[in-house]
Order: structure tokens, then sequence, then C-alpha cells
């Protein structure tokens, strides 16, 4: 009988990778794939560039404000509990954008309002799905591998958005707004059937003393934690700010839009998408070679961000921001499985999701930061970039080494 327990645990688990995969796809698909299409909202909606960035900015903002919030519910009431209504929320902010854009003229604050819904839905979607699968495995080797094929699946969400959006885009300009309630479906119906969330036997803190436990995890892990939570926010910063820069000098420079500038914006993310992959299945439980992996993969992105001071030719930019995209993608799944199994499982919900809005800072930062220093700076934006992720590779090679400290002492 327990032999046939154990078969049926490996099933499920498989069925549930694959169904929490589907969670950072669709988030990012929900947000990247409207990045190629903001010219033509712009132009259909005759608003400002600043206003049509709001449509993104206002997603992240609800998300790195809410995350915490989501963390917090996912260890108390449960991990499903939280991502199934925050995807049902995150689809009814599509529908709204969508109809708004469809039906309604001078539709841009309510299309602003379903994308703000979207933000908050996106909060207590992919954040979740680190803890959870932390929850899911005891072995730490499978926790690595699986936190890399997740990881994987948003950097290819990263990778097919700008393709898909400016293809949806081509038939009808609303298209992709319409299109985000269909994806939330299909991974509703993915985690109600395959993931098994294990039920916590333990009484949940009352919400002071989980603050006052939270602030002592905090201190007590802060050698560590503090440094991941740095690195995710530089990682993340660095890899908006590239693909901002890649694609305006792409469209201004060189003319190319839509599906051809989809292409080219998803060479450097290929490879981070296929490196997150490689990197996932080798770090298995190894913290150390997680660390060295992500003090690595800080140099090269700082390898290949230096070089983009020397030229603008195309492919020159294209084979420097991929070497830049390796790093990326070598760096993120060590810091996810150094978070996940560093953290005991009933404070995992909360210390992630706090990592996942860090993340969520560098996201909304990288492209107007850039575009200040592209028209402010030209060329310093570079010196800059390296500058931070420096900073990050060192907190990376002196802080990291200190995560068994609290365990063995």
């Amino acid at each position: 009988m327990h032999k046939t327990t154990k078969k049926q645990n490996v099933k499920v688990s498989k069925m549930s990778i694959f169904s929490l995969s589907s969670i950072p796809l669709v988030m990012t698909l929900g947000n990247s794939m409207l990045i190629p299409v903001l010219p033509s909202i712009e132009q259909k909606l005759n608003i400002s560039s600043f206003k049509v960035s709001m449509i993104i900015t206002v997603y992240s903002i609800l998300a790195i404000i809410l995350i915490p919030v989501a963390g917090y519910l996912s260890d108390h009431i449960g991990r499903k509990r939280v991502i199934i209504p925050s995807l049902i929320i995150a689809g009814i902010g599509g529908v709204i954008s969508g109809i708004a854009a469809w039906l309604i003229d001078n539709s841009y604050w309510v299309i602003l309002l379903g994308r703000a819904l979207q933000g908050v839905g996106a909060a207590g979607a992919f954040p979740i799905v680190l803890p959870l699968v932390g929850d899911l495995f005891k072995n730490e080797e499978e926790v690595s591998s699986t936190l890399g094929i997740i990881e994987t699946a948003n950097t290819f969400g990263k990778v097919l958005s700008p393709i898909l959006g400016a293809f949806l885009a081509g038939f009808i300009w609303y298209i992709p707004f319409m299109s985000i309630p269909v994806f939330c479906f299909i991974s509703i119906v993915l985690i109600m059937i395959f993931v098994k969330s294990p039920k916590s036997k333990e009484k949940p803190l009352p919400f002071k003393e989980f603050i006052q436990h939270t602030k002592e995890i905090l201190h007590q892990d802060k050698k560590w934690l503090y440094a991941i939570f740095f690195i995710g926010a530089i990682v993340m910063f660095v890899l908006f700010a590239e693909l901002f820069y890649l694609s305006d000098i792409l469209e201004k420079h060189y003319h190319i839009k839509n599906i051809k500038k989809g292409l080219y914006l998803s060479m450097p993310l290929g490879a981070l998408c296929l490196t997150s992959y490689i990197t996932g299945k080798k770090i298995k439980k190894d913290k150390n070679l997680m660390r060295w992996i992500t003090f690595i993969g800080l140099l090269a992105i700082i390898t290949g961000t230096i070089a983009l001071n020397f030229s603008e030719k195309m492919w020159f930019i294209i084979i420097f921001l991929t070497i830049a995209g390796i790093g990326i993608g070598g760096s993120l799944p060590p810091l996810d499985a150094l978070i996940t199994e560093g953290i005991e499982k009933e404070e995992r919900g909360t210390i992630t999701s706090i990592y996942s809005s860090m993340r969520f800072i560098g996201v909304a930062a990288g492209p107007p930061i850039m575009a200040i220093l592209m028209k402010h700076m030209e060329h310093f934006q570079f010196y800059l970039l390296c500058a931070i992720t420096l900073i990050a590779a060192v907190a990376a090679f002196f802080r990291l080494k200190h995560i068994d400290e609290t365990k063995t002492n």
C-alpha cells in the first residue's frame, strides 16, 4: 500500500508541475503581451505616451503592494485558496479592459481599472507558486528542479509575449486584452484538477504574533535574506531596462516593428529561458553550487551589458544582450531555490512574497529609468546597470554563504 501511494504522488507531482507552470506563463503573458501593442493603444485611444505607459505600470504597482498580503493569506488559509480566486480576478480584469476597448468611447480609465484588477490577481498567483512548490515536495533536489521549470515557464512567457501580442493585435488591437481571461480559465481548470495542496496541521498565528514572527525571521536570516531580495530586484531591473532599450533601438534606429520586432526581442529571452531550464535541472540541493551559479550569472550580465557601450550595430547588440540573458537565466532559479529551501514551510508564503514584490519593483522601475537615462545621459545607462549588478554580485559572493548558519547553530 505504501508503494502505491508513492507512485500516485509521483504522477500527481508531474501534473502539478505542468499545472503550476501555467500560472507564471499566464501572468507573464497578461502583462508583457501588451508591450508591443502600446503604440497602437496610444493611437487608438488618442492618449499621451505617459498615459499609455500607465497601462503597464498600474499592473505592477498593485501587484507590489498586495503580494505580501497574498503571501500572508496563503500561509493561513492555504495556497490554492489564494491562487484560484486571484486567477479569477485577473481574468475579470481582462474582460473589463477588453469590453471597454471594444464598446466604450474614451475607454482609457475603464481599461486602466481592468488592468488594476489584473494586478490584484497577479499578486496572488505567481508569487504563491514558489512556496507551494516547497510544500509539495519534501526532497530539496525536487524542489530546486521544479522551481527551475517554474522559472523557465516565466521566462518562456517573456519569449512568447512580444510575438503573440503583436500577432493578436494584428487582427484587432484589443484582442490581447480579451485573450487574458481565456488563459486564466485554462490555468484555473488545471490547478483545480491536478494540484493537491498539502493541508497544514498547525494553527495559524494571530496577526500580531505573525508580524512579530516575520520580523524575527527577517532579523535572524538578514545576512542572506536581504541579499536575495536585493539581487532579485536588480536582476529584474536590468532585464526590463535592457528589453526596453532593445525595443526602442529596433523601432527608432532600424524601423523594425510588429512580429519581426517580437522575434528579435525573443532572441535574448530565448537564451534566458533555456538557461533557466538547464540551471534548474543542475543545481539539485547543492546550496554552494547555487551561490556560485548566481555569482557567475551576475558576472555574465555585467559582461553583456558593458559591451553595449561600444556599438549600436543590431547583431552586436543582440549577441551581447543574449550573453546578459544567459546570466539572468542562470541566476534566477538558484535565487528561487535558496529562498524557498532556506525558509521553514510555515513562513514560506510570506517571505517568498516579499521576494516577489522586490522582483516586481525591478520590473516596474526598469523601463522608465532606462527611458530617462537614454534621453538625458546617453551611454551612461550601461555603466549604471553594470555598477548595480556588480554590487549584487558582491552580495551574492559574500552573503549567500550564510544561508545554512541558522540551521547549524
